[in-house]
C-alpha cells in the first residue's frame, strides 16, 4: 500500500513541552512536541491516546503558550501521536505563526 502525504502545509522540527488533555475524562498526558505545522503537530509519548480521540493540546516554549482543540489523527504505541488542530483563539494563532516563521528562517539559515 502506498502512503499518501496528506499534510496541508510544511512542517518543521520544533522542540517544546506540551500537555495533552482528553476532555471527556479529563485525562492529562505530559508530552514533547517534535514537529509543528500550522495545522497540527507530532507529540513524542509512550502511551498516546487512540486515533480519533478529541483533545485539548497546550504547547509552551519560553514565555509563549499555544492551545487548541484537536484530534488524534494517528497513534503509534511507544512513539507518539499526530494531532490535527481544530480550534484555537486569535492569540494562540499569532503565537503559532511566529513559531512557524522562526522555524522556517532556521531551516533557510541551515541551507546556506
Amino acid at each position: 500500500m502506498e502512503y499518501k502525504e496528506r499534510r496541508r502545509g510544511p512542517r518543521y522540527a520544533f522542540i517544546a513541552s506540551a500537555e495533552l488533555i482528553e476532555q471527556k475524562a479529563d485525562v492529562r498526558i505530559a508530552s514533547r512536541v517534535s514537529e509543528l505545522s500550522m495545522n497540527g503537530c507530532y507529540l513524542d509519548m509512550m502511551n498516546p491516546f487512540p486515533t480519533g480521540t478529541l483533545v485539548l493540546v497546550k504547547i509552551s516554549a519560553g514565555e509563549d503558550l499555544f492551545q487548541s482543540k484537536g484530534k488524534i489523527v494517528y497513534s503509534q504505541m511507544n512513539m507518539g501521536a499526530g494531532v490535527c488542530f481544530s480550534e484555537c483563539d486569535q492569540a494562540s494563532r499569532i503565537v503559532l505563526e511566529r513559531w512557524m516563521d522562526e522555524a522556517q528562517k532556521e531551516v533557510q539559515n541551515q541551507a546556506r
